[in-house]
Protein backbone atom coordinates (compact mmCIF):
# COMPACT_ATOMS: atom_id res chain seq x y z
CA UNK A 1 0.00 0.00 0.00
CA UNK A 2 1.00 3.58 -0.54
CA UNK A 3 -0.52 6.38 1.19
CA UNK A 4 0.47 9.98 -0.42
CA UNK A 5 2.49 12.18 2.13
CA UNK A 6 2.44 11.08 5.45
CA UNK A 7 3.28 12.57 8.25
CA UNK A 8 5.69 10.56 10.37
CA UNK A 9 7.71 10.66 13.54
CA UNK A 10 11.11 9.46 15.66
CA UNK A 11 10.20 10.83 19.63
CA UNK A 12 13.25 9.19 21.37
CA UNK A 13 13.88 10.46 25.25
CA UNK A 14 17.31 11.40 25.92
CA UNK A 15 17.81 9.00 28.87
CA UNK A 16 21.08 7.27 26.79
CA UNK A 17 22.51 5.96 23.79
CA UNK A 18 20.53 5.32 20.47
CA UNK A 19 19.47 1.64 20.87
CA UNK A 20 19.77 -0.50 17.33
CA UNK A 21 15.86 -1.22 17.99
CA UNK A 22 15.39 2.74 18.13
CA UNK A 23 17.12 3.22 14.61
CA UNK A 24 15.11 0.82 12.81
CA UNK A 25 12.04 2.46 13.93
CA UNK A 26 13.19 5.85 13.10
CA UNK A 27 14.62 3.43 9.88
CA UNK A 28 11.18 2.52 9.07
CA UNK A 29 9.22 6.00 9.52
CA UNK A 30 11.96 7.61 7.68
CA UNK A 31 11.76 5.46 3.91
CA UNK A 32 7.82 5.59 4.28
CA UNK A 33 8.13 8.97 4.30
CA UNK A 34 10.90 9.13 1.74
CA UNK A 35 8.43 6.73 -0.71
CA UNK A 36 5.48 8.53 -0.12
CA UNK A 37 6.81 11.95 -0.52
CA UNK A 38 5.82 12.68 3.23
CA UNK A 39 7.56 13.99 6.43
CA UNK A 40 10.20 12.83 8.74
CA UNK A 41 9.54 14.45 12.48
CA UNK A 42 12.15 14.13 15.06
CA UNK A 43 11.04 14.94 18.61
CA UNK A 44 13.08 14.89 21.54
CA UNK A 45 10.81 13.45 24.37
CA UNK A 46 12.41 15.05 27.51
CA UNK A 47 10.39 14.74 30.30
CA UNK A 48 12.09 12.64 32.31
CA UNK A 49 14.39 15.61 34.16
CA UNK A 50 16.20 12.75 35.74
CA UNK A 51 17.42 11.15 33.43
CA UNK A 52 17.62 13.08 30.59
CA UNK A 53 20.79 14.77 29.67
CA UNK A 54 22.02 16.75 26.83
CA UNK A 55 24.95 14.70 26.09
CA UNK A 56 21.96 11.93 25.03
CA UNK A 57 20.65 14.20 23.25
CA UNK A 58 23.90 14.99 21.05
CA UNK A 59 24.36 10.87 20.86
CA UNK A 60 20.50 10.60 19.37
CA UNK A 61 21.32 13.39 16.96
CA UNK A 62 24.98 12.10 16.00
CA UNK A 63 24.03 9.06 15.36
CA UNK A 64 20.93 9.85 13.15
CA UNK A 65 23.28 11.91 11.07
CA UNK A 66 25.51 9.35 10.85
CA UNK A 67 22.95 6.80 9.34
CA UNK A 68 22.12 9.36 7.10
CA UNK A 69 18.51 9.22 8.50
CA UNK A 70 17.92 13.43 7.74
CA UNK A 71 14.72 14.67 9.60
CA UNK A 72 12.68 17.62 7.71
CA UNK A 73 11.48 19.45 11.17
CA UNK A 74 13.11 19.17 14.60
CA UNK A 75 16.01 20.11 16.50
CA UNK A 76 18.28 21.82 14.48
CA UNK A 77 16.43 22.26 11.48
CA UNK A 78 13.46 23.58 13.04
CA UNK A 79 9.59 23.21 11.29
CA UNK A 80 6.26 25.08 11.37
CA UNK A 81 5.32 22.91 14.51
CA UNK A 82 8.11 23.41 17.09
CA UNK A 83 9.65 23.28 19.40
CA UNK A 84 10.45 19.76 19.00
CA UNK A 85 11.38 19.27 22.96
CA UNK A 86 8.77 18.53 25.37
CA UNK A 87 10.14 20.54 28.26
CA UNK A 88 9.70 23.53 25.53
CA UNK A 89 6.08 22.65 25.28
CA UNK A 90 4.57 22.82 28.96
CA UNK A 91 2.63 25.55 28.24
CA UNK A 92 0.40 23.57 25.28
CA UNK A 93 0.05 20.61 27.58
CA UNK A 94 -1.44 22.51 30.34
CA UNK A 95 -3.90 23.92 26.91
CA UNK A 96 -5.07 20.36 26.31
CA UNK A 97 -5.60 19.60 29.66
CA UNK A 98 -7.99 22.30 30.57
CA UNK A 99 -9.57 21.58 27.04
CA UNK A 100 -10.63 18.12 28.35
CA UNK A 101 -11.78 18.89 31.87
CA UNK A 102 -13.86 21.69 30.16
CA UNK A 103 -15.39 18.61 28.16
CA UNK A 104 -15.73 16.47 31.24
CA UNK A 105 -13.42 14.33 30.07
CA UNK A 106 -11.06 15.05 32.46
CA UNK A 107 -10.56 15.78 36.42
CA UNK A 108 -8.01 17.23 38.68
CA UNK A 109 -7.42 14.36 41.23
CA UNK A 110 -6.26 15.91 44.60
CA UNK A 111 -5.84 12.59 46.16
CA UNK A 112 -2.36 12.68 48.14
CA UNK A 113 0.15 9.17 47.61
CA UNK A 114 -0.21 8.51 51.23
CA UNK A 115 -3.86 8.03 50.28
CA UNK A 116 -3.70 5.89 47.72
CA UNK A 117 -0.96 3.84 49.28
CA UNK A 118 -3.59 3.03 51.95
CA UNK A 119 -6.17 2.03 49.13
CA UNK A 120 -2.94 -0.32 48.02
CA UNK A 121 -2.42 -1.73 51.25
CA UNK A 122 -6.09 -2.69 51.14
CA UNK A 123 -5.59 -5.19 48.61
CA UNK A 124 -5.26 -8.89 48.56
CA UNK A 125 -1.90 -9.99 47.34
CA UNK A 126 -1.29 -9.99 43.69
CA UNK A 127 -4.29 -8.03 43.18
CA UNK A 128 -3.89 -4.59 40.58
CA UNK A 129 -3.96 -1.52 42.14
CA UNK A 130 -7.13 0.38 40.17
CA UNK A 131 -7.58 3.93 40.91
CA UNK A 132 -11.08 3.92 42.54
CA UNK A 133 -12.61 6.98 41.33
CA UNK A 134 -12.63 9.18 44.68
CA UNK A 135 -12.37 12.51 42.74
CA UNK A 136 -14.12 11.14 39.18
CA UNK A 137 -17.23 13.50 40.38
CA UNK A 138 -15.83 16.25 42.37
CA UNK A 139 -16.41 19.35 42.17
CA UNK A 140 -14.95 21.69 45.24
CA UNK A 141 -11.36 22.70 43.83
CA UNK A 142 -9.68 22.08 47.47
CA UNK A 143 -6.30 24.45 47.58
CA UNK A 144 -3.79 22.03 47.57
CA UNK A 145 -1.82 20.05 44.93
CA UNK A 146 -3.69 18.01 41.81
CA UNK A 147 -2.98 15.93 39.26
CA UNK A 148 -4.99 15.41 36.13
CA UNK A 149 -6.90 12.21 35.30
CA UNK A 150 -8.52 10.93 32.42
CA UNK A 151 -11.84 9.99 32.55
CA UNK A 152 -11.44 6.64 31.05
CA UNK A 153 -14.72 4.48 29.51
CA UNK A 154 -15.97 1.85 31.61
CA UNK A 155 -18.03 -0.16 29.29
CA UNK A 156 -17.64 -1.53 25.28
CA UNK A 157 -13.74 -1.74 23.29
CA UNK A 158 -11.31 0.24 21.97
CA UNK A 159 -9.49 -0.81 18.79
CA UNK A 160 -8.11 -0.21 15.40
CA UNK A 161 -6.46 -1.54 12.21
CA UNK A 162 -3.14 -2.11 12.89
CA UNK A 163 -1.16 -2.14 9.50
CA UNK A 164 1.40 -4.54 11.33
CA UNK A 165 -0.64 -6.79 13.43
CA UNK A 166 -4.05 -6.23 11.50
CA UNK A 167 -7.24 -5.83 13.59
CA UNK A 168 -6.80 -5.34 17.95
CA UNK A 169 -9.62 -4.50 19.91
CA UNK A 170 -8.92 -4.19 24.08
CA UNK A 171 -11.98 -3.97 26.17
CA UNK A 172 -12.48 -0.56 27.66
CA UNK A 173 -12.72 -2.40 31.57
CA UNK A 174 -9.21 -2.69 31.29
CA UNK A 175 -9.05 0.92 31.55
CA UNK A 176 -8.59 3.30 34.39
CA UNK A 177 -8.43 6.85 35.26
CA UNK A 178 -4.80 7.25 34.57
CA UNK A 179 -2.75 9.95 34.98
CA UNK A 180 -2.09 12.92 31.68
CA UNK A 181 -0.89 15.28 33.78
CA UNK A 182 1.60 15.59 37.25
CA UNK A 183 1.14 18.08 39.41
CA UNK A 184 4.25 19.89 38.19
CA UNK A 185 3.24 20.69 35.06
CA UNK A 186 5.03 17.90 33.12
CA UNK A 187 2.74 15.62 31.15
CA UNK A 188 2.56 11.38 31.06
CA UNK A 189 3.94 9.81 28.28
CA UNK A 190 0.34 9.03 26.93
CA UNK A 191 -0.53 12.34 27.41
CA UNK A 192 2.45 14.65 25.97
CA UNK A 193 2.54 12.03 23.08
CA UNK A 194 -1.31 12.66 21.99
CA UNK A 195 -0.46 16.30 21.98
CA UNK A 196 2.84 16.51 19.84
CA UNK A 197 1.28 14.10 17.39
CA UNK A 198 -2.17 15.88 17.32
CA UNK A 199 0.04 19.67 17.27
CA UNK A 200 2.83 18.18 14.65
CA UNK A 201 0.18 16.69 12.46
CA UNK A 202 1.25 13.43 12.40
CA UNK A 203 -0.92 10.94 10.69
CA UNK A 204 1.34 7.82 10.51
CA UNK A 205 2.73 6.73 14.01
CA UNK A 206 5.17 3.31 13.64
CA UNK A 207 6.94 2.18 16.57
CA UNK A 208 7.90 -1.48 18.52
CA UNK A 209 5.05 -3.13 19.95
CA UNK A 210 5.66 -3.10 23.03
CA UNK A 211 3.30 0.37 22.56
CA UNK A 212 0.36 -1.24 22.07
CA UNK A 213 -0.58 -1.32 25.61
CA UNK A 214 -0.24 2.45 25.03
CA UNK A 215 -2.47 2.72 21.90
CA UNK A 216 -5.92 1.99 23.34
CA UNK A 217 -5.38 4.74 25.36
CA UNK A 218 -4.00 7.11 23.08
CA UNK A 219 -7.60 6.27 20.90
CA UNK A 220 -9.67 7.09 23.59
CA UNK A 221 -7.51 10.62 23.95
CA UNK A 222 -7.72 11.58 20.23
CA UNK A 223 -11.31 10.64 20.52
CA UNK A 224 -12.12 12.91 23.38
CA UNK A 225 -10.04 15.56 21.86
CA UNK A 226 -12.23 15.32 18.73
CA UNK A 227 -9.10 14.92 16.37
CA UNK A 228 -9.36 12.01 13.87
CA UNK A 229 -6.72 9.25 14.80
CA UNK A 230 -4.06 8.39 12.61
CA UNK A 231 -2.93 5.29 11.27
CA UNK A 232 -0.89 2.46 13.35
CA UNK A 233 1.55 0.65 13.08
CA UNK A 234 3.08 -1.61 15.69
CA UNK A 235 7.22 -2.59 14.66
CA UNK A 236 8.04 -6.42 16.05
CA UNK A 237 10.67 -6.67 19.09
CA UNK A 238 14.51 -7.62 18.07
CA UNK A 239 15.24 -10.61 20.62
CA UNK A 240 18.79 -11.96 20.95
CA UNK A 241 19.73 -15.75 20.23
CA UNK A 242 18.16 -16.81 23.32
CA UNK A 243 14.72 -15.65 22.05
CA UNK A 244 15.16 -12.86 25.05
CA UNK A 245 14.83 -8.81 23.91
CA UNK A 246 18.15 -7.82 22.68
CA UNK A 247 20.72 -5.99 25.17
CA UNK A 248 24.12 -5.60 25.24
CA UNK A 249 24.61 -9.49 26.87
CA UNK A 250 23.85 -10.24 23.26
CA UNK A 251 25.71 -7.91 21.33
CA UNK A 252 26.70 -4.47 20.72
CA UNK A 253 23.30 -2.47 20.99
CA UNK A 254 23.99 1.14 20.19
CA UNK A 255 24.69 2.90 17.07
CA UNK A 256 27.93 4.69 17.56
CA UNK A 257 29.10 0.94 18.91
CA UNK A 258 28.92 0.01 15.08
CA UNK A 259 30.44 3.33 13.80
CA UNK A 260 33.18 2.74 16.34
CA UNK A 261 33.71 -0.83 15.15
CA UNK A 262 33.96 0.34 11.62
CA UNK A 263 30.57 -0.67 10.04
CA UNK A 264 29.11 0.83 7.42
CA UNK A 265 26.05 3.34 7.65
CA UNK A 266 23.95 1.98 4.46
CA UNK A 267 25.21 -1.42 5.88
CA UNK A 268 23.52 -0.81 9.54
CA UNK A 269 20.58 0.24 7.22
CA UNK A 270 20.38 -2.37 5.61
CA UNK A 271 20.54 -5.70 8.28
CA UNK A 272 17.88 -3.31 10.63
CA UNK A 273 15.78 -2.86 7.50
CA UNK A 274 15.98 -6.59 7.05
CA UNK A 275 15.15 -7.37 10.75
CA UNK A 276 11.66 -7.83 11.01
CA UNK A 277 10.79 -6.63 7.41
CA UNK A 278 11.24 -8.96 4.18
CA UNK A 279 11.40 -8.33 -0.04
CA UNK A 280 11.50 -11.51 -1.47
CA UNK A 281 14.51 -13.18 -0.77
CA UNK A 282 17.01 -10.03 -1.91
CA UNK A 283 19.12 -9.85 1.64
CA UNK A 284 21.41 -6.78 -0.17
CA UNK A 285 19.59 -3.56 -0.33
CA UNK A 286 21.04 -0.35 -1.46
CA UNK A 287 19.23 2.95 0.57
CA UNK A 288 17.31 3.73 -2.43
CA UNK A 289 15.99 0.06 -3.37
CA UNK A 290 14.79 0.28 0.10
CA UNK A 291 13.17 3.34 -0.17
CA UNK A 292 11.41 1.88 -3.63
CA UNK A 293 10.72 -1.70 -1.81
CA UNK A 294 9.88 -0.74 1.62
CA UNK A 295 6.05 -1.45 2.65
CA UNK A 296 4.14 -2.47 6.23
CA UNK A 297 2.93 -5.05 4.47
CA UNK A 298 6.57 -6.51 4.63
CA UNK A 299 6.95 -6.18 8.23
CA UNK A 300 6.33 -9.14 10.61
CA UNK A 301 4.00 -9.98 12.98
CA UNK A 302 6.76 -12.00 15.35
CA UNK A 303 10.13 -11.20 16.80
CA UNK A 304 12.73 -10.73 14.82
CA UNK A 305 15.90 -12.43 16.08
CA UNK A 306 19.23 -10.81 15.52
CA UNK A 307 22.46 -12.67 14.03
CA UNK A 308 25.92 -11.09 14.36
CA UNK A 309 27.18 -13.76 11.32
CA UNK A 310 24.01 -12.50 9.17
CA UNK A 311 24.77 -9.02 10.18
CA UNK A 312 28.63 -9.08 9.54
CA UNK A 313 27.93 -10.34 6.11
CA UNK A 314 25.55 -7.89 4.99
CA UNK A 315 28.26 -5.65 6.42
CA UNK A 316 30.98 -7.57 4.19
CA UNK A 317 28.78 -7.34 0.92
CA UNK A 318 28.38 -3.23 1.53
CA UNK A 319 32.31 -2.52 1.56
CA UNK A 320 33.23 -4.49 -1.36
CA UNK A 321 30.40 -2.81 -3.45
CA UNK A 322 32.63 0.07 -2.83
CA UNK A 323 34.97 1.50 -5.05
CA UNK A 324 38.96 1.56 -3.78
CA UNK A 325 38.99 5.20 -3.47
CA UNK A 326 36.23 5.14 -1.92
CA UNK A 327 36.93 2.67 0.76
CA UNK A 328 40.31 4.14 1.25
CA UNK A 329 39.22 7.41 2.34
CA UNK A 330 36.41 5.64 4.97
CA UNK A 331 38.65 3.34 6.28
CA UNK A 332 41.82 6.17 6.97
CA UNK A 333 40.20 7.14 10.19
CA UNK A 334 40.48 4.13 11.40
CA UNK A 335 44.27 3.90 10.87
CA UNK A 336 45.17 4.91 14.52
CA UNK A 337 49.09 3.88 14.25
CA UNK A 338 51.29 7.35 13.81
CA UNK A 339 53.74 5.26 11.60
CA UNK A 340 51.32 4.05 9.59
CA UNK A 341 48.69 6.85 9.23
CA UNK A 342 51.89 8.99 7.78
CA UNK A 343 52.95 5.98 5.19
CA UNK A 344 49.22 5.92 4.28
CA UNK A 345 48.94 9.64 3.67
CA UNK A 346 52.43 10.08 2.04
CA UNK A 347 51.54 7.56 -0.65
CA UNK A 348 47.80 7.77 -1.01
CA UNK A 349 47.76 5.77 -4.53
CA UNK A 350 50.02 2.82 -3.00
CA UNK A 351 47.54 3.01 -0.29
CA UNK A 352 44.56 2.71 -2.57
CA UNK A 353 46.18 -0.16 -4.51
CA UNK A 354 46.88 -1.65 -1.04
CA UNK A 355 43.13 -1.96 -0.03
CA UNK A 356 42.03 -2.99 -3.49
CA UNK A 357 43.87 -6.30 -2.66
CA UNK A 358 42.67 -6.90 0.93
CA UNK A 359 38.78 -5.50 0.50
CA UNK A 360 37.66 -8.93 -0.43
CA UNK A 361 38.61 -10.32 2.75
CA UNK A 362 37.65 -7.68 5.45
CA UNK A 363 34.34 -7.21 6.75
CA UNK A 364 34.67 -3.80 8.33
CA UNK A 365 37.10 -0.57 8.05
CA UNK A 366 39.26 -1.25 10.60
CA UNK A 367 39.95 -4.83 8.89
CA UNK A 368 41.02 -3.22 5.68
CA UNK A 369 43.76 -0.70 7.78
CA UNK A 370 45.17 -4.20 9.54
CA UNK A 371 45.10 -5.98 6.50
CA UNK A 372 47.36 -3.24 5.01
CA UNK A 373 49.57 -2.64 7.59
CA UNK A 374 52.69 -4.87 6.29
CA UNK A 375 52.38 -3.22 3.12
CA UNK A 376 53.69 0.17 5.43
CA UNK A 377 55.63 -1.01 7.93
CA UNK A 378 59.58 -1.74 7.34
CA UNK A 379 60.01 -4.20 8.18
CA UNK A 380 56.87 -5.71 8.56
CA UNK A 381 55.24 -7.31 11.99
CA UNK A 382 56.44 -10.91 11.27
CA UNK A 383 55.20 -14.79 12.37
CA UNK A 384 57.70 -15.83 14.07
CA UNK A 385 56.11 -19.19 13.71
CA UNK A 386 55.92 -18.34 9.85
CA UNK A 387 59.36 -17.23 9.81
CA UNK A 388 61.09 -20.66 11.41
CA UNK A 389 58.76 -22.39 9.14
CA UNK A 390 59.47 -21.12 5.71
CA UNK A 391 62.00 -18.85 5.85
CA UNK A 392 64.83 -21.71 6.30
CA UNK A 393 68.04 -22.67 4.75
CA UNK A 394 66.89 -24.81 1.60
CA UNK A 395 64.11 -21.66 0.50
CA UNK A 396 67.33 -19.26 0.31
CA UNK A 397 68.37 -20.58 -3.41
CA UNK A 398 64.56 -20.61 -4.16
CA UNK A 399 63.92 -17.17 -3.59
CA UNK A 400 66.99 -15.81 -4.36
CA UNK A 401 66.46 -17.32 -8.26
CA UNK A 402 62.56 -15.53 -7.61
CA UNK A 403 64.30 -12.52 -6.47
CA UNK A 404 66.62 -12.04 -9.46
CA UNK A 405 64.10 -12.85 -11.75
CA UNK A 406 61.49 -10.57 -10.97
CA UNK A 407 64.28 -8.09 -11.09
CA UNK A 408 64.18 -8.18 -14.60
CA UNK A 409 60.10 -8.04 -15.25
CA UNK A 410 59.87 -4.72 -17.79
CA UNK A 411 56.34 -3.65 -16.35
CA UNK A 412 56.36 -4.59 -12.58
CA UNK A 413 52.30 -4.92 -12.58
CA UNK A 414 50.12 -8.55 -11.39
CA UNK A 415 49.57 -9.83 -15.04
CA UNK A 416 53.21 -9.29 -16.25
CA UNK A 417 54.84 -10.52 -12.92
CA UNK A 418 52.65 -13.79 -13.24
CA UNK A 419 53.04 -14.72 -16.68
CA UNK A 420 57.08 -14.11 -16.24
CA UNK A 421 56.97 -16.07 -12.89
CA UNK A 422 55.06 -18.82 -14.47
CA UNK A 423 57.45 -19.11 -17.11
CA UNK A 424 60.43 -19.27 -14.77
CA UNK A 425 58.76 -21.73 -12.98
CA UNK A 426 58.26 -24.35 -16.10
CA UNK A 427 61.62 -23.47 -17.44
CA UNK A 428 63.28 -24.17 -14.13
CA UNK A 429 60.68 -27.19 -13.09
CA UNK A 430 59.42 -25.80 -9.79
CA UNK A 431 55.98 -25.66 -8.63
CA UNK A 432 54.51 -22.45 -7.53
CA UNK A 433 53.85 -24.51 -3.94
CA UNK A 434 57.41 -24.23 -3.69
CA UNK A 435 58.14 -20.63 -4.33
CA UNK A 436 54.66 -19.09 -2.74
CA UNK A 437 54.63 -19.48 1.19
CA UNK A 438 58.68 -18.49 1.50
CA UNK A 439 58.16 -15.49 -0.85
CA UNK A 440 54.96 -14.57 1.31
CA UNK A 441 56.77 -14.26 4.50
CA UNK A 442 59.44 -12.58 3.02
CA UNK A 443 57.22 -9.96 1.51
CA UNK A 444 54.68 -10.01 4.40
CA UNK A 445 55.39 -11.52 7.52
CA UNK A 446 52.66 -13.77 7.33
CA UNK A 447 51.26 -17.02 5.57
CA UNK A 448 48.01 -15.09 4.85
CA UNK A 449 47.86 -12.40 2.22
CA UNK A 450 46.73 -10.84 -0.64
CA UNK A 451 47.77 -12.74 -4.54
CA UNK A 452 51.73 -13.05 -4.48
CA UNK A 453 51.54 -10.78 -7.58
CA UNK A 454 48.93 -8.61 -6.13
CA UNK A 455 51.31 -7.79 -3.37
CA UNK A 456 54.24 -7.32 -5.13
CA UNK A 457 52.41 -4.67 -7.79
CA UNK A 458 50.93 -2.84 -4.75
CA UNK A 459 54.82 -2.92 -2.85
CA UNK A 460 56.61 -1.74 -6.15
CA UNK A 461 59.91 -3.29 -7.58
CA UNK A 462 62.28 -1.62 -4.90
CA UNK A 463 60.10 -2.67 -2.18
CA UNK A 464 60.39 -5.83 -3.31
CA UNK A 465 63.29 -6.74 -3.63
CA UNK A 466 64.33 -5.07 -0.57
CA UNK A 467 61.88 -7.57 1.02
CA UNK A 468 63.12 -10.53 -0.42
CA UNK A 469 67.02 -9.66 0.07
CA UNK A 470 65.51 -9.53 3.62
CA UNK A 471 64.21 -12.67 3.37
CA UNK A 472 67.21 -14.64 1.88
CA UNK A 473 69.11 -13.12 4.42
CA UNK A 474 66.87 -14.59 7.36
CA UNK A 475 66.45 -18.12 5.20
CA UNK A 476 70.69 -18.39 4.92
CA UNK A 477 71.00 -17.50 8.54
CA UNK A 478 68.60 -19.75 9.68
CA UNK A 479 69.99 -22.74 11.77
Amino acid sequence: MTTKGDRVRFAPSPTGFLHIGGVRTALYNWLWARRTGGTFVLRIEDTDRERSTQESVDVILDSMKWCGLEWDEGPEVGGPNGPYFQTQRLELYRDFAEKLIARGAAFRCYCTKEELDAQRAKLAPGQHFRYPGTCRTRTDQPDRPYVIRMKSPTSGATGWLDLVKGRIDVPNDAQQDWVLMRGDGVPLYNFGAVVDDITMGITLIARGDDHVVNTPIQIILYEALGYALPKFAHLPMINGQDGKKLSKRHAAVSTTEYRDMGYLPDAVLNYLARLGWSHGDQEIFTRDELIQAFSWDGVGRTAAQYDAKKFAHVQASHLRALGDAELAERARPFAKDATIASAIDGDRDRYVGAVGTVKTRATTLIDIVEMVDFYFREPPVEDEKAVAKFLVKESAATLKALRDHVAKVDSFDRVALEASVNEWLAQAGLQMKNVAQPARVAMTGKTASPGLFDVMEVLGRERTLARLDRGIARSESAS
